[in-house]
C-alpha cells in the first residue's frame, strides 16, 4: 500500500503565463494567458522518520521552477513558426520567453511532473516519487499527467 500527499500552487499565487498553440485552428492559435494552477501528487511505499511522504518545506525549488518557467512569461513551443518575432520582442524588452518542448496544459503538467519527480527522488534518496500533476488554466479547464509505473 502506498501513502500519498499533495501540494497545490493555486491560481492565487499568480503564475501568469501567456502562450499559444500555433497548430490550432481555433482561437488558441492566438496569444492568450492564464494564472496557472498546479497540483502535485506524491507517493511513497514507506513514510520518512517524521511520518511524511515528502517534506513540503523542501519543495521551495519546485515553486522557484514554476515561477521561473511560467510567471509573467511568454511560453512557446520550441518549434513555433513565429519564433523570430517573439525573440525580437524579447530583445526589445517587451517579453520574457520560456521555450519548451510542447505547450498547453497537458504539456505543462508533464514538464512540471518531470521536474517534481526528479526533485523528490533526489530529496528522498528514491523513497518518494511524483505520480501525478494537474495543471489548470481556470476552474473549467485542466489536464493531468499521470506517471505510469
Amino acid at each position: 500500500m502506498s501513502y500519498y500527499s499533495t501540494k497545490t500552487y493555486g491560481h492565487n499565487i499568480g503564475l501568469s503565463a501567456c502562450f499559444r498553440q500555433p497548430k490550432a485552428h481555433s482561437h488558441c492559435r492566438f496569444l492568450h494567458g492564464y494564472s496557472l494552477q498546479f497540483r502535485f501528487t506524491f507517493a511513497a511505499d514507506e513514510l520518512d522518520e517524521k511520518n511524511w511522504v515528502v517534506d513540503f518545506g523542501g519543495l521551495k525549488p519546485l515553486k522557484a521552477w514554476l515561477e521561473d518557467t511560467f510567471d509573467h512569461k511568454v511560453v512557446l513551443d520550441n518549434d513555433d513558426p513565429e519564433m523570430a518575432t517573439f525573440e525580437l520582442l524579447q530583445e526589445k524588452g517587451l517579453a520574457e520567453l520560456t521555450l519548451l518542448n510542447g505547450v498547453g496544459v497537458e504539456r505543462f503538467a508533464f514538464h512540471a511532473w518531470n521536474f517534481a519527480n526528479n526533485l523528490v527522488k533526489e530529496m528522498t534518496d528514491g523513497r518518494c516519487r511524483c505520480v501525478e500533476v494537474e495543471c489548470a488554466e481556470h476552474g473549467a479547464n485542466s489536464a493531468i499527467y499521470k506517471a505510469m509505473d
